[in-house]
């Protein structure tokens, strides 16, 4: 029996919860937060989705696989620390890029940290959703 209430209140506590999740995700690096904590509050989003629509359309919603979500992000994590590498630093030491630097200003900080909490986020996303989606279809 689905319940229209709880459909419509799904789809919006995924949104907020997505939102709730990337700023989890930015806010990693000097405070609590970060890719772990913000992948489990996105996948969290889409286990409440499926439970009020049905595995086939949370599927749907995420418009990727699971598994391949979970791949990507490894790949990401590990390119992050390889980039230190190159760089002739030992593997996933933190670089440091800033975007629009000028003599005066220092400008944008991106780091590989970044990027390696960007790879974190989708492989617990992932690996939650998949492992999730498997239980639920079994059932």
């Amino acid at each position: 029996m689905r319940s229209v209430i709880l459909t419509a209140g799904a789809r919006l506590l995924v949104a907020l919860l997505l939102v709730f999740s990337v700023f989890m995700l930015l806010r990693g690096h000097n405070v609590p937060g970060g890719g772990f904590i913000g992948g489990l509050i996105g996948a969290v989003g889409f286990v409440v989705y499926a439970i009020a629509c049905g595995t086939a359309e949370a599927r749907e919603a995420l418009r990727a696989p699971p598994e391949k979500i979970a791949m990507v992000g490894l790949g990401i994590a590990l390119f992050s620390g390889f980039m230190a590498f190159v760089m002739g630093e030992a593997p996933f030491t933190g670089q440091w890029l800033f975007i629009g630097a000028t003599e005066t200003e220092k400008g944008l900080p991106l780091s590989s940290v970044l990027v390696f909490d960007v790879g974190v986020y989708l492989v617990v996303m992932g690996a939650i959703l998949a492992l999730v989606f498997a239980l639920e279809e079994e059932v």
